[in-house]
Formats: C-alpha cells, sequence, structure tokens
C-alpha cells in the first residue's frame, strides 16, 4: 500500500449524517443532533435527498446486498435544501452539507439559486455534495423522462452551477439550456463557490468527480459497495489521472468515505471494518487516511435518538482521541 506522504500532514476532517429521514426526522432531533454534533467539534453535518418514496420500487439499491430499497414510503423525508436552511438558523460554525443532492430531480438554475442563497446566508458553510439518483420510479414520479440520461443531464446541470454562480453576466449555450446574458445574485459567500463533492462509485462517477469535484464522497462497507482502503485507493488514483487529462492538477479532487460506524462491546463480535470497539473503528479510520481519505461523513446504526446522541458523543471521546490529525 502507497502511502501519499503529503495527505497524511494535512488534518481530516468528520462529519455526521443528521436525522432528516425516517423515524427520528422531526426539527427537534435534526437541530438538536446538529447542535450535538457541533458541541464535539465535528466539521459538518449531513442531510440526504429523496422527495417522493413510491410504494412499489423494482430499481435495484445500490447499497444493499439484495438491491432493496431502505426507505418506507410511510416515514418522514424532508427535503434537503430546506432542511439544511433550516440547520443554517440553528447553527453558526458547523458546515453544512447534502449527501448526496440529486441533481436531475430540480430546474438546475432554480437549484443553484437556492444553494447560492443557502451560501450567502449561512456565511460560507456550504457543502454540495451531488449525485445522480438510482431510483427510476421516483424520476417518473415527479414527472421526469430523463432516468436513462441522467448521468448526462447531471454533468450539464452541474456546468450551468458554476455558470450562474461565477460568471456575470451569467452565459451557458448547453444541450438542453442556454442562458444569455443574465444577472445572478447573490453570488455565493464562498469562491469561486460551494465545494462541490460528488457521490457515488461507477466509472461515471469517477469521471464527473475527476471533471466537476473539489472532493469525490464514495459510500463504503455497504455490500456491495466494500470500497475497503485498496479498492478505495485504485479508483482515487484513476481520478487523480483523468483530473490531469481535464487540464487538473491531480490533487484537485480530495478524498473522502461515508461509512457507517456499529459500535460493539466485544472486540471479537466485530464481522468487517468499520465495526467493534473504539480501537478497532481507530485503526480501520487510520487505515483509510492512510491511502488519502481527508474527509469522513459518518452515520451510526442507532434504535432511537438518544442512542443516536450517546455514538455521537462516544465517536468524538473514544474514537478521534485515537487518530492522528
Amino acid at each position: 500500500m502507497i502511502i501519499n506522504l503529503w495527505r497524511l500532514l494535512m488534518s481530516i476532517t468528520f462529519g455526521v449524517s443528521l436525522p432528516s429521514r425516517g423515524l427520528l426526522a422531526s426539527p427537534d432531533n435534526l437541530k438538536t443532533t446538529a447542535l450535538l454534533v457541533d458541541k464535539f467539534q465535528y466539521e459538518s453535518g449531513w442531510v440526504s435527498d429523496h422527495i417522493v418514496i413510491p410504494r412499489s420500487i423494482d430499481s435495484k439499491y445500490p447499497y444493499s446486498s439484495t438491491g432493496a430499497s431502505p426507505f418506507s414510503e410511510d416515514q418522514p423525508y424532508f427535503e434537503p435544501i430546506s432542511a439544511l436552511n433550516f440547520l443554517a438558523g440553528c447553527t453558526n460554525k458547523l458546515k453544512l452539507g447534502t449527501h448526496v443532492l440529486i441533481v436531475p430531480y430540480r430546474n438546475p438554475v432554480l437549484t443553484a439559486k437556492m444553494l447560492a442563497t443557502l451560501d450567502y446566508l449561512s456565511e460560507g458553510r456550504l457543502i454540495v455534495g451531488v449525485g445522480v439518483g438510482w431510483m427510476k420510479e421516483e424520476f417518473e414520479a415527479l414527472g421526469l423522462d430523463h432516468y436513462a440520461a441522467r448521468g448526462i443531464k447531471t454533468d450539464e446541470y452541474l456546468s450551468i452551477y458554476k455558470s450562474v454562480w461565477m460568471d456575470e453576466p451569467s452565459m451557458y449555450n448547453g444541450t438542453d439550456y442556454a442562458i444569455d446574458n443574465v444577472g445572478f445574485s447573490p453570488k455565493p459567500f464562498q469562491t469561486p463557490h460551494p465545494p462541490l463533492w460528488i457521490g457515488g462509485h461507477s466509472k461515471p462517477a469517477l469521471r464527473r468527480a475527476a471533471k466537476f469535484g473539489d472532493a469525490w464522497m464514495p459510500i463504503g462497507q455497504r455490500p456491495p459497495a466494500i470500497l475497503d482502503p485498496n479498492e478505495l485507493s485504485e479508483k482515487y488514483k484513476l481520478i487523480q489521472e483523468m483530473a490531469v487529462d481535464n487540464g487538473r492538477s491531480e490533487n484537485s479532487v480530495d478524498l473522502c468515505f461515508s461509512s457507517t460506524i456499529s459500535f460493539r462491546d466485544e472486540p471479537d463480535s466485530r464481522d468487517h471494518m468499520m465495526t467493534g470497539i473504539p480501537e478497532q473503528i481507530a485503526a480501520d479510520i487510520r487505515l483509510y487516511q492512510d491511502v488519502g481519505v481527508q474527509n469522513f461523513i459518518l452515520s451510526f446504526n442507532s434504535e432511537n435518538i438518544t442512542e443516536l446522541h450517546e455514538c455521537i458523543q462516544r465517536f468524538a471521546e473514544d474514537v478521534i482521541s485515537l487518530i492522528p490529525r
């Protein structure tokens, strides 16, 4: 395993997935969890994205060994940009991210405006994690006919985001959209724009990260998407090579990793990485750190809000202290 030494000299960050969906999703739980994450000096809080959950889903969920969707149509699912606006008013320092915003679901100019406004009002705390989506039935429920072309749509929409965020006046001439000499104000607080973190681990996702991304943020240790350190490193090398092909430096795309943390009482009860006692979890994180991961986004296996808060505190106190930063 080759260690990228210059990356090891850089500090790493930790973020936490917030309860914006499912049985734990409520205004109070969302607010108190974000405040707790901020209190224990995590860098960021994250929310995910679905707009409707069809009652019949044949599409295969990419992070389940069976392909079955884990989402219930009868449980709440907060719209992510709205939820982050709420959280921006509840917090002062915490960075706020989408993990991930499904880009082809929304009009690109309006979405760029909403994200720019959020970044401006939060004084530069937004991270825009993006993906293409996987649920054909949700595209259809939204009246969208471009599921098969969702990757192409995402690339065009990201180009539009950058155009209206950075150019004045904004100009864009693409496959489906043309923007001619329009004003777009305020621009995002962050310059040249909020960080774009690209989700997914398919070959098109790697190409998208190399072209558009400030970071690559895959999910791992969730079969069939394992992405152990060696596999993650090999995919990241491809991104670096493709970044150079796109006229960027090989280090222009940061490496992130998202995974679920499961605490165990006994070391022998561990069945895969990112589970076990704090020392085992810290050792796993160091292995990912060794291949260049700079940002970790964590979710925690928990049955209720009290258990979630205990896990957040336990990781901060018992795991992070064991990791060189």
